[in-house]
């Protein structure tokens, strides 16, 4: 007989509570192995693609993309058994239907206990018109268990409902009810409204949390980068970074790595409620990346302890992962100090927020031909300028006001970095 189960929301990284279903890569009906990808969500930190554990066939997609679901809630329905109970080998008891299910490895999703209940066998109905649930008595409308729930977790009587579905009632049914009138067009109208969610809510979440918790100062800081660049065009040519996209940033990474040396406490974390300040002895450096979901800010692991080609490579796989929208949510945990590039929008410069957890965020600004007094003369140059926010808690302004200097006497001559 079928076996049917149900496919629940994992939590895909800690702590998440909800995703958005973006879209099924399967349909009722389709035949799926174990391990195939069969949906894509997106939680507050990325989207993600879900593994399903078991193979047989697709029954039901409980929640439609746009939807968002909270973790722990099933999203499909699967026949583990499509082809009818299987017989027992060499006489022996079927395997035990009280078995534990195992999440896939690296899944996340709870355990879960699969029971099968017996169920009689599905009688062929005669052709008959279609239920109409005037107040007649004795009528039961057909509709699963699914969205018998989700008919009264939103007030719909199913006995004014017809199922379109060969008189069974559907979720889309069901929404169909519960959906309010779409109200008249108004002509004219310069006005959108999209739901708070994803990747949005999560940062507006964290940066007001930051804001307000973290005493934030903000330090300014105008180089000149000149030998900088000319550096950089002179390993562009290297063997070792031909092919390599060789930015400005990578070396504000290195920078930033070197500088945190000579100022731990930038590179700490304030630790309310042990009352401890945390100092860290390794830079999980984040990035902050815009994309089309929002604002993500993906870490390079140990970063200090990469060279300056290492850090090109990541930064290169980073940008473009952040791009597509395919950052692991583990990824986005744990930074340590973070570094924003506004100037690639060509703005000189702006007052960044912490990322919450961390003691500070640099700024990099855009890089442009400026009017500059060397050796008493005036001459064009490359001019950059740097803005550290930083939380006051942990930083007096003579370890801020270091370590910005730090960062620009290296990007103003990275012959510098040799003292580091």
């Amino acid at each position: 007989m079928p076996d049917f189960k149900q496919f629940l929301l994992a939590d895909t990284a800690e702590g998440l509570t909800e995703a958005e279903i973006l879209g099924w890569r399967v349909q009722p009906g389709d035949v799926v192995s174990v391990n195939q990808i069969v949906v894509e969500v997106e939680t507050a930190k990325a989207a993600v693609e879900l593994p399903i554990p078991w193979a047989g066939k697709v029954t039901e997609l409980l929640v439609q993309p746009g939807q968002t679901v909270e973790v722990g809630a099933p999203i499909l329905t699967i026949d583990v058994d499509p082809s009818g109970a299987a017989p027992a080998m060499n006489g022996s008891a079927p395997a035990a239907e009280d078995e534990e299910m195992k999440p896939l490895v690296g899944y996340g999703s709870k355990t879960v206990a699969a029971k099968r209940r017996a169920r009689k066998a599905p009688e062929t109905p005669a052709p008959q018109e279609p239920a109409v649930p005037a107040a007649r008595g004795g009528y039961v409308p057909l509709a699963k268990p699914p969205v018998r729930k989700l008919a009264k977790d939103l007030g719909v009587d199913l006995t004014a409902l017809a199922g379109s579905s060969d008189g069974v009632i559907t979720r889309e049914d069901v929404e169909r009810a519960a959906a309010p009138p779409a109200p008249a067009p108004v002509s004219g109208a310069r006005e959108r409204r999209v739901p708070i969610k994803g990747v949005r809510k999560a940062t507006a979440q964290a940066v007001a949390a930051s804001a307000f918790s973290a005493p934030h100062v903000t330090e300014f800081l105008t180089i000149d980068v000149t030998p900088m660049m000319e550096f950089r065009e002179r390993l562009k040519k290297h063997p070792a970074f031909a092919g390599l996209k060789l930015t400005p940033l990578v070396f504000a990474a290195k920078a930033v790595c070197l500088a945190a040396k000579r100022t731990p406490d930038v590179n700490a974390t304030w630790d309310e409620a042990a009352g401890e300040i945390v100092y860290k002895d390794y830079v999980h450096l984040g990035v902050a990346a815009a994309t089309p979901r929002g604002l993500v800010v993906p870490k390079i692991r140990d970063a200090d302890a990469m060279s300056l080609r290492e850090l090109a490579v990541a930064l290169e796989e980073l940008t473009a992962t952040a791009r597509d929208g395919k950052t692991p949510p583990a990824d986005m945990l744990n930074g340590t100090i973070t570094i924003t590039n506004v100037g690639v929008f060509g703005v000189d410069t702006g007052t960044p927020i912490i990322n919450p957890g961390e003691a500070a965020i640099l700024a990099f600004g855009a890089i442009k031909d400026m009017p500059w007094v060397v050796d008493g003369e005036l001459a064009v140059r490359k001019v950059l300028q740097l803005a550290l926010s930083f939380d006051h808690r942990l930083i007096d302004g003579q370890q801020g006001s270091q370590f910005l200097a730090d960062v620009g006497a290296i990007l103003a001559d990275p012959a510098m970095s040799m003292t580091y």
